[in-house]
């Protein structure tokens, strides 16, 4: 992975606050969480590029399975603050696509990560090529236009 773009980079930003049930006994969110905050703002990206998840991929005889989830820890995020969780597609491959993750508090980056998923035949799990209306709806968002 590049070095982690900065809160500027990100066209997708979502805000949630920590909630109770998210922190540790040290009252820092617990590592594993910052996973689901991941998966929310990937689905909240595939809200804003019109192509909400899972009826975004109907009728393209494919389906998208995550294969790597990297997270890196810069800083801790605690009880009640507010989070920016931010996702940009960093790379689109044949059959692949890579997302940028970073969660932000205020500016400051406190998570940096990616997610890696694959096009693939939902019974053979054989991959296949990133539906165009897809790589469109991507390609077109991370150049600044609107959802389709």
């Amino acid at each position: 992975m590049q070095k982690p773009s900065e809160l500027a980079a990100f066209r997708l930003r979502h805000s949630l606050r920590v909630r109770w049930a998210e922190v540790d006994p040290q009252n820092i969110v617990f590592n594993g969480h910052y996973l689901s905050y991941f998966d929310i703002g990937v689905t909240e990206y595939w809200r804003a590029i019109g192509l909400p998840y899972p009826e975004g991929m109907a009728g393209t005889g494919g389906d998208l399975f995550a294969v790597r989830s990297v997270i890196n820890y810069h800083a801790s995020a605690h009880f009640d603050e507010i989070l920016d969780i931010c996702v940009r597609a960093e790379k689109l491959g044949n059959s692949s696509m890579t997302f940028e993750m970073g969660i932000f508090r205020d500016g400051e980056r406190l998570i940096s990560g990616e997610i890696v998923y694959v096009n693939a035949d939902p019974e053979s799990k054989t991959s296949r090529p990133l539906p165009e209306k897809l790589r469109q709806a991507i390609e077109t968002w991370e150049a600044g236009g609107s959802a389709g």
